[in-house]
């Protein structure tokens, strides 16, 4: 009798499948077996593509003539620090007792990558091979996944894609770094007063370090403008803030900032002699003048409008979303936040973690009740999981925005499994944050929407100005204050300070009535001023990444108009690990915010006037869009790789022929006047202070 090999990506799993087995597992060097079963593991990637001088030794020196790279056939080898663990694994691959092989790694295209390699490797022929896709390490998901392999066939495809990713940023790194690198590296070098610069480039690496860069002149080039308004106060604390409306005095003038400021506080404070018909503030300097000054303003209420706003409980996690929200609450780096996440999958308490979708399946939603019962033996969960159970709100759930099979690819979104609570006691503080995090976003879904009662109020001064005519000068103010918690209650994480989510219904603006005559005791000017665009937090870009260079702060806007983003969930946040280790952009771990180094901004410059399409966001996600179609069946693999290599070809033939030399040092000269010594990022040592 046959045996079945299952083999898995990392020992952990390994022990995770062999635990489901009641075959008398017996431990060996590299693998466990049984009598109908061998468990055995590859330690991530076993196999890697080889460097050109593998191809031809004229490779190992790097020159114009030999660019660009593009092998008919591409070469692959062993990792030299795993080749007994390989050696161990291809025995068992083709050991003719073995005559299932149940494919373990991680189910998705980097997972299906590192097998792929493996048995090409070793050669592997003949055997049936089975798919295991599952979506958490439970026991019960492990033993549906092996019921319900598929054949490996089933998943060329998604194999195909992962060849030509691999191939993809191997070609574009190898090629556009090395012909950068001959081009301008000793131009860099020499401003920089460095030994060397590589300059590396990237598909996805490339781009972002452009994000970093382009926000960073934005925030530099950006100009300060102050701006003025005017608010009405009354005695009873209601402030009321004016805007140019239809028949103001001021429709349609220059003094304007926007409808409702002034450039000058001049404007402002004429507004305010109109309005009480004297001077109340005093013609002094801006910096001089009073703030606040009393008077005595009659204003009519034109309208009163009161409505309920609701807020849904948020969509659950996927990586990006949590890695945002890790970078806020913990001030981890989203690799940091991806590592404790993986733990937490490998201990049974979540399930997959490198998921794009933010929603559940309709197969897990009809027995989601299991992972709440497990939540239940939590203390800080418990007394949610019984509302939610006795409500039976779980029983709809899959009828809800919360469950979309068409919005999963390949794994649903990130929640706990409700098992493996005992692995809890291990974590360390943040890891328990995070599965915390993790836990009441999931059971926020189950409860109804937060209600908040909003009460808006527009007020009319009628006023003759200097021309004689009647003028209309409308004010505004609106209050907004929690009437029903619903999901908030469950959002009370145990690490933050409990906000007061209430708001502060006031009593004096809700119980004004259309018609109302408000009396204002003064008039406060209040400056001002427009703020650049924030700088990129590691979590932020991993939502700018996720959305095809665009950050956009709502979550509902964000998940309306999602695209298909710069790299994937399972590689954002090595992406950014690699800019940092290579000095192009730098860290801050406290704050995690973003800044390039000039080093960075320098090559920044170099790929936009050289291989300018490498800085484009769109373009970049346009790639990855492919490579899903791919996966898909939905383009040709050979039409894809095609294209691809016109492009290699294009950009190396247009740098060899342009020299942007000049123009590079100017842009070199204008940046390092922005960075302190210290903050170059250079891969050399630097050895004078002195500036070019």
């Amino acid at each position: 009798m046959g045996k079945n090999l299952f083999i898995a990506e990392k020992p952990m799993v390994a022990r995770a499948f062999a635990a489901v087995f009641d075959d008398n597992l017996v431990k060996h060097d590299g693998y466990l077996e049984g009598n109908t079963t061998v468990v055995t593991w590859c330690v991530g990637h076993l196999v890697t593509m080889s460097y050109p001088e593998v191809y031809d030794e004229k490779y190992k020196k790097w020159s114009f003539d030999t660019l660009p790279f593009i092998p008919d056939k591409f070469r692959y080898e062993v990792i030299s620090g795993v080749k007994k663990q390989f050696k161990i694994v291809s025995g068992l691959l083709n050991r003719d007792d073995v005559e299932r092989i149940y494919v373990c790694t991680d189910s998705g295209r980097e997972g299906e990558y590192i097998y792929r390699l493996v048995r090409d490797m070793a050669g592997v022929h003949g055997k049936d091979e089975r798919r295991v896709w599952i979506d958490s390490q439970t026991d019960e998901e492990i033993k549906r996944g092996i019921r319900e392999a598929k054949p490996e066939s089933e998943y060329d495809s998604l194999a195909d894609a992962a060849y030509l990713r691999a191939k993809e940023d191997y070609l574009m790194g190898i090629n556009f770094s090395r012909l950068l690198t001959l081009k301008y590296g000793n131009r860099m070098a020499s401003f920089l007063n460095t030994r060397y610069q590589v300059i590396a480039v990237g598909r996805v690496m490339t781009c972002v370090l452009g994000m970093v860069v382009r926000r960073e002149i934005e925030i530099r080039q950006f100009v300060r403008t102050p701006f003025y308004r005017l608010i009405a106060n009354t005695a009873d604390g209601l402030a009321l803030e004016w805007r140019s409306q239809k028949l103001s005095f001021y429709n349609g003038s220059d003094l304007l900032y926007k409808e409702n400021g002034f450039n000058e506080r001049s404007g402002a404070t004429g507004l305010a002699s109109l309005l009480c018909k004297r001077d109340i503030f005093p013609d002094k300097a801006p910096d001089q003048g009073p703030d606040i000054a009393a008077c005595d303003l009659t204003m009519k209420v034109l309208s009163v409008q009161k409505k309920d706003e609701r807020k849904n409980p948020p969509l659950l996690y996927n990586l990006a979303e949590i890695q945002n929200d890790a970078s806020k609450f913990f001030k981890i780096s989203p690799d940091q936040t991806l590592t404790i996440i993986q733990s937490l999958y490998e201990k049974k308490l979540v399930t997959y973690p490198r998921t794009d979708a933010r929603v559940l399946s309709s197969a897990i939603a009809k027995e989601i009740d299991k992972n709440i019962r497990g939540l239940k033996n939590l203390a800080p969960f418990s007394s949610f999981c019984d509302e939610i159970l006795s409500s039976g709100s779980y029983k709809n759930i899959g009828k809800t925005r919360y469950t979309d099979d068409r919005k999963i690819t390949d794994h649903y979104a990130i929640i706990p499994t409700g098992q493996g609570l005992s692995a809890l006691k291990s974590l360390n503080p943040t890891e328990q944050r995070v599965y915390e995090t993790i836990a009441r976003r999931f059971l926020a879904i189950f409860y109804p929407q937060a209600v908040y009662k909003k009460t808006a109020i527009e007020a009319e001064a009628a006023l003759s100005g200097e021309d004689h005519k009647s003028y209309s000068e409308h004010f505004y103010a609106n209050d907004r204050y929690l009437s029903s918690e619903g999901y908030l209650k469950v959002m009370n994480y145990s690490f933050m300070k409990n906000k007061d989510q209430s708001g502060s219904a006031n009593k004096s603006l809700s119980s004004i009535k259309k018609g109302d005559l408000i009396s204002a005791s003064s008039l406060e000017i209040k400056e001002g001023e427009t703020k650049p665009p924030k700088r990129y937090t590691s979590g932020s870009m991993i939502l700018a990444m996720e959305n095809a260079g665009s950050l956009i702060e709502d979550d509902e806007l964000r998940e309306q108009i999602r695209s298909n983003g710069i790299g994937t969930s399972a590689t954002r946040a090595g992406i950014l690990e690699k800019l940092v280790k290579n000095r192009y952009l730098s860290l801050n771990k406290k704050t995690q915010v973003i800044t390039p180094t000039l080093t960075g901004e320098m090559i920044y410059y170099v790929v936009g006037y050289s291989i300018r399409p490498m800085l484009n966001p769109t373009l970049t996600a346009s790639w990855e869009k492919g490579l899903s179609q791919v996966a898909d069946s939905e383009i040709d693999e050979k039409d894809y790789m095609g294209k691809l290599c016109d492009f290699i070809k294009q950009y190396t033939d247009v740098v060899k022929r342009q020299d942007n030399g000049a123009v590079l040092t100017r842009c070199f000269r204008y940046a390092s006047g922005f960075y302190k010594e210290g903050s170059y990022g250079g891969v050399g040592k630097r050895k004078t202070s002195k500036k070019k």
